[in-house]
């Protein structure tokens, strides 16, 4: 089970509120998207059909812990450890850019970031060390063993993943940039598809314009109604957005504007199961 945490909420954003405004100009709306929501192009290997989530659905985030989705849910995210809840369409949710606490004796040295003193950098909100992906050979190194992970959600009957902490170039020091990131997701992105995943992106507003050349193909938001992000993401991906609301003044955001095309679910910040004593899931 993955640490009960809030992946995306950390970091620089306040900033975001008012970048988000200026990119919903520039990013393009997502293209090729058929009716049925398959999806062929943007470098899906040719004869490869993606099942893309379906707009405005009913959505419950369990990377908590699973559970019986409740009624009314088409759209569920999980951990990768969990498996799929039948019938329904399933995110699988995959920390790809950063190592778990558990998971970090697990790693080669040499894939974990260093700063110039030969010191681990780590994401002190949730003490994980960054990977390294600041190198074409160091990308190919991380992204074999994640892609491994992205394999068995699809060997589980997942219809698409969740690649976290795409946003962690920012919490780096200034050792990776946005290119590094975009080019860490596109590898993963590429091998999903090949098993006919459809890859989500996570959070980081900042690169929606990147979607294409990201091979992205829907959006996972945390508090796009909280801090103004929504129409980033709408705009970049055609409507294809299921968004985790923490606050009931960041549901209300996210419902007054958006709440008849995106998909929308307010969660505990723990995103625990039902039966603990701060489970929250509410829809409006």
């Amino acid at each position: 089970m993955p640490p009960t945490r809030v992946h995306g909420a950390t970091g620089a954003r306040t900033a975001l509120g008012a970048l988000a405004a200026a990119l919903a100009v520039a990013v393009t709306a997502l293209s090729g998207c058929a009716t049925d929501g398959h999806r062929e192009g943007d470098g899906v290997p040719r004869g490869t059909t993606l099942r893309l989530p379906p707009r405005h659905a009913g959505f419950d985030y369990q990377i908590g812990g699973a559970y019986p989705p409740p009624a009314g849910v088409r759209i569920v995210s999980r951990d990768r450890s969990d498996s799929p809840a039948p019938g329904l369409y399933n995110i699988c949710y995959v920390n790809a850019f950063q190592a778990q606490p558990a998971e970090r004796s697990s790693w080669p040295a040499g894939l974990l970031l260093r700063d110039a003193r030969g010191r681990t950098v780590v994401d002190e909100d949730w003490d994980e060390p960054l990977l390294d992906i600041g190198t074409p050979a160091k990308r190919e190194q991380v992204a074999r063993r994640v892609n491994r992970w992205i394999d068995g959600c699809a060997d589980k009957g997942f219809d698409a993943v969740e690649p976290d902490n795409y946003d962690s170039y920012t919490r780096s020091r200034g050792l990776l940039t946005a290119s590094d990131a975009t080019a860490f997701m596109r590898l993963l992105s590429r091998h999903a598809h090949t098993r006919r995943l459809a890859v989500g992106q996570k959070n980081t507003a900042e690169l929606a314009g990147r979607r294409a050349r990201a091979g992205l193909d829907f959006a996972v938001t945390e508090e796009c109604g909280q801090y103004d992000e929504c129409e980033v993401y709408a705009k970049a991906f055609d409507d294809r957005v299921v968004d985790i609301e923490y606050t009931d003044a960041g549901l209300r955001a996210a419902r007054a504007r958006w709440g008849d095309r995106l998909s929308i679910v307010r969660r505990d910040r723990d995103v625990s199961v039902p039966g603990s004593a701060g489970y929250v899931r509410e829809t409006g």
